[in-house]
């Protein structure tokens, strides 16, 4: 399938615009043809939101809970990461996204082992490396808590878009803390390519959510123009 005439004109007058448009005039051209494909190759749908191309890579500096070594996006590299923010004293949405997650990963079977999740406490004046430790470990091996320091945690929050508040009391009653549940997935490369939603709640499609973990376990940081092109859109 080859592009029309017409469109090849608008592609090429977009090739000396900004660089935005020059993306968006590629992907308005090429989209007909990348869907074609896709059929053709029998290409699945992502059950997660697909966030390639349009989120930003995977990169922080925290210090680890387990070892209280400090690390960043380089140490996970090689590995599917999952990025979650909570904290342990959280009574509902944090264990449960996290027991499912975990569920996930039993799924997985040998594959887990390809597998790392962040869980980035956004209380860290309760959460202490012993507490958050002991926290993760119940889930799953493959569990990292991360606790960052109050600029490390607002600069990862806002890379990604993450809302979160915290409001002390010496009342445990009336200690308030919000914090938004989404799951960022990143390659094996530290590229963004999934968005989970709430998974603490209702009943998610956690089998869709484990295809979608084995297809990234063996696509790697190798997205089609089929993926990238669903990120643009």
């Amino acid at each position: 399938m080859l592009a029309t005439p017409e469109a090849r004109h608008i592609l090429g007058l977009a090739m000396i615009l900004h660089p935005v448009f020059r993306a968006l005039a590629a992907a308005l051209v090429l989209f007909p043809l990348a869907a074609a494909l896709s059929a053709c190759n029998g290409d699945e749908s992502w059950h997660a939101t697909n966030v390639t191309g349009v989120s930003p890579d995977l990169e922080f500096t925290m210090t680890r809970a387990e070892d209280g070594k400090e690390v960043t996006a380089a140490d996970y590299r090689g590995k599917v990461t999952m990025l979650y923010f909570g904290y342990t004293f959280c009574p509902d949405i944090c264990p449960t996204t996290l027991s499912n997650v975990a569920q996930i990963l039993k799924g997985l079977g040998d594959e887990a082992g390809k597998v790392r999740v962040l869980f980035v406490t956004v209380d860290p004046d309760r959460d202490t490396p012993k507490v958050l430790n002991q926290y993760t470990d119940a889930f799953a091996p493959q569990f990292d808590g991360l606790i960052g320091t109050p600029d490390e945690l607002a600069a990862l929050a806002r890379r990604y878009r993450i809302a979160y508040s915290v409001k002390p009391s010496n009342d445990p009653t009336k200690y308030e803390v919000s914090h938004s549940p989404a799951v960022y997935v990143f390659g094996d490369k530290g590229k963004a390519r999934l968005l989970i939603g709430n998974i603490g709640q209702g009943t998610p499609d956690l089998k869709g959510l484990e295809a979608d973990l084995h297809r990234l376990i063996n696509q790697g940081d190798r997205p089609g123009w089929f993926d990238w092109l669903q990120g643009m859109v």
